[in-house]
């Protein structure tokens, strides 16, 4: 069965989603949604409809699933205008500007069983898939610490766009809202952070680093670094290898400490010590094994047995939600200087 999916923005990720959905056997692009005249000519190109905006293609056809790729800032009021047409649809991340916007979008969606996916894209990463299982088995005991950097150095002009050197911008909504929900997904929730931003680097009004202390439900703890302006080995970009479009590092971003042994990920390499444990006993190391493919492609082909009903979200929209809520406790703390607790009963 084909699933016939409408692609809602036809900015650089959207182009990236057109290029999947008529790649995947499983999928067939219904339609094309955005008012740029160079979506017209992409829909032109690949044989589809053309569609100004989102009404006017819920009117003209119903596809079996929409991915809305568009702007941030509306995410919530497209997404509720596919739960009143009951289409499920693929939110890329953020799933709205402000966590408190999207409560009404997951209670709308909630009452009319129509499933949001949230575009995590990286939790689909066999890599992940692996360290999560890995985690979970307690083969490295209880996690106790997590160390996770971002470090990466964005040209110069990349910054000749406006609003990227404007608030709103920066690495902790565009880089580190990633890395905060792999988090999440790995060791458990936060619910308590503590930060600190600095601009020092390029002076633009919005942060270049950040560094932040993570309180995490399980009692574990962590610390996160961030920044668009260091020339490093250090990031999930560099170190996964997802995206052929960055190189390769062979390196690690993220260490997992726990009581009987620490991974690193996305390397997969695992240390453990022979029993009784002790700091002046030598240390073995493995690998977590793991399969090779891109975590879009596999998104695409979970959304499609989301939209069969034969799997649920593997990011819901609250679960999307949650990840925006920790980052919003970050840029409070940043800006006030103090511990900011996560709300997670909104």
């Amino acid at each position: 069965m084909t699933t016939r999916l409408s692609v809602i923005g036809a900015g650089l990720i959207g182009a990236r989603h057109i290029e999947i959905v008529n790649r995947l056997p499983e999928t067939q692009l219904a339609s094309i949604v955005d008012p740029a005249p160079v979506a017209q000519s992409m829909a032109q190109q690949h044989g589809v409809p053309h569609f100004g905006d989102l009404a006017e293609m819920l009117s003209a056809q119903k596809p079996d699933g929409v991915i809305i790729a568009s702007p941030n800032q509306l995410h919530v009021e497209q997404g509720l205008a596919c739960v009143a047409a009951g289409v499920p649809m693929l939110i890329e991340k953020p799933v709205g500007s402000i966590a408190a916007e999207c409560d009404a979008l997951v209670s709308a969606a909630d009452r009319s069983a129509v499933p949001i996916l949230v575009g995590h894209h990286r939790r689909h990463n066999p890599l992940i898939q692996a360290a999560k299982a890995h985690v979970a088995s307690g083969a490295i005991g209880s996690v106790v610490a997590v160390n996770a950097m971002c470090w990466l150095y964005k040209p110069d002009d990349y910054f000749n766009v406006e609003w990227r050197t404007k608030t709103g911008a920066g690495p902790v909504f565009i880089n580190l809202i990633h890395d905060v929900d792999l988090l999440r997904y790995l060791c458990g929730e936060i619910f308590a952070v503590q930060a600190f931003q600095s601009s020092v680097a390029r002076g633009h009004e919005v942060e270049d680093t950040a560094a932040v202390t993570l309180q995490f439900a399980s009692g574990a703890l962590g610390t996160v670094t961030v920044s668009d302006s260091i020339v490093a080995p250090w990031s999930w970009e560099m170190t996964a290898a997802e995206n052929p479009a960055y190189p390769e590092t062979g390196q690690a971003c993220y260490l997992i400490g726990g009581t009987q042994g620490s991974l690193e990920v996305p390397t997969g390499k695992v240390w453990q010590q022979d029993e009784p444990r002790s700091w002046w006993r030598a240390l073995q190391n493995g690998t977590v094994e793991s399969v090779v493919q891109d975590p879009l492609d596999a998104q695409i082909q979970h959304f499609c047995r989301v939209i069969a009903r034969t799997e649920p979200p593997l990011v819901s929209a609250a679960e999307g939600v949650a990840t925006l809520r920790v980052i919003e406790a970050i840029k409070r703390s940043a800006l006030s200087g103090g511990r900011q607790d996560v709300n997670l009963a909104d």
